[in-house]
């Protein structure tokens, strides 16, 4: 009971337009249980083998993705179940962090969000820790490096702080405002436009629209 009235006075937040976001990111965020809320997005909620070295589990992953939304200010409820429906979609569960399908898979593509080379660059430039290792990689560079060198950048965003948090950069830095705004002001309308005009793809895809779906409803939003 104590978490449906946690998660029920989360969803009641003012998810404000942008003018007034900076106001909103400074007022102090309720507890939410996100090892319960990932295990609530998932469909299948296999644990975890000894053989699979990039899967991590709900509760292992939880304190990461909470990290992360508060590292990029993604404050809004709608936001952050729009980014996990997003990235547990693309990473089989947690199960994958890098792409696999058809094998041997697509070098440089992954991450939990399985962002593409393009992606990867930028996200490791913007983090401090990584972006001496990148500095002579341009983003014409990209379409003509080699796997090995693909690989190479995609491992440094891999580690679980930046793996986890690669959702959330990519809504926060790679997605227009406007599409966040719609996001904040209608979770259903911008779900759509968040799929289409960011992540490049149709959200009413049946297997993704059912992770959105299970999504809101551990957000408790309507």
């Amino acid at each position: 009971m104590r978490f449906a009235s946690a998660l029920a006075a989360v969803a009641a937040l003012s998810c404000s337009p942008f003018a007034a976001a900076q106001d909103q990111q400074q007022q102090p965020q309720p507890k939410r249980d996100y090892a319960a809320i990932i295990k609530a997005t998932f469909k299948d909620n296999e644990p975890c083998k000894p053989n699979q070295p990039d899967c991590r589990s709900p509760a292992q992953a939880a304190p990461f993705l909470e990290k992360s939304f508060r590292d990029y200010g993604l404050t809004c409820p709608a936001e952050q179940a729009a980014v996990l429906a997003v990235i547990a979609l693309e990473s089989g569960e947690f199960h994958y962090k890098r792409n696999m399908f058809p094998p041997p898979g697509k070098p440089g593509q992954g991450t939990v969000n399985m962002q593409s080379p393009l992606y990867n660059l930028r996200y490791a430039k913007s983090i401090p820790a990584l972006a001496a290792q990148v500095a002579n990689v341009t983003e014409e560079m990209i379409s003509g490096l080699p796997a090995v060198e693909l690989n190479r950048i995609l491992a440094l965003v891999q580690v679980d702080d930046y793996n986890f948090g690669s959702g959330s950069w990519f809504m926060a830095t790679q997605c227009p405002k406007s599409v966040r705004n719609v996001l904040r002001k209608n979770p259903e309308q911008g779900w759509y436009e968040y799929n289409s005009k960011c992540v490049g793809v149709p959200g009413d895809v049946s297997t993704r629209l059912e992770y959105w779906t299970r999504a809101k409803a551990a957000f408790q939003l309507k």
